[in-house]
């Protein structure tokens, strides 16, 4: 029986490397654990962690095609961080010059959340702990 222990990572690419690695270390407050340049694929990659835990493999390709990334697409629907204040983030996160949608409530849980786009579009959201 195939035994699951965890998500190992998730790999996001961008169309600006340095763009996108400054949005997930300086904004979001990844750390950038380790940076790798692939001359043969003309690619970045780097892994950012969270508290040392490696958890976004970030790449680069020359002229990636688009994506349909919008949160109602079919897919990979988004990726959500856990914070403990949704609105304390969504101030820190203006401060940085993001914006993010009005809080809205699961009707599931009665936690609070909001999406933001990442600069490529990807929508992340943040969910109440």
């Amino acid at each position: 029986m195939l035994q699951i222990k965890q998500i190992h990572h998730i790999a996001i690419i961008a169309t600006d490397y340095q763009r996108s690695k400054a949005f997930y270390c300086d904004v979001l407050g990844f750390e950038l654990l380790g940076e790798y340049y692939r001359a043969e694929r003309d690619s970045w990659k780097g892994d950012l962690g969270l508290n040392g835990v490696y958890t976004i493999e970030l790449f680069s390709f020359p002229s990636p095609p688009p994506r349909v990334s919008g949160p109602e697409a079919c897919g990979l629907r988004h990726l959500a961080f856990c914070v403990e204040d949704v609105a304390q983030s969504i101030a820190a996160l203006a401060e940085k010059g993001v914006t993010c949608e009005p809080i809205r409530i699961d009707a599931l849980t009665g936690k609070a959340c909001t999406f933001f786009p990442d600069p490529d579009g990807l929508p992340l959201e943040l969910y109440q702990a």
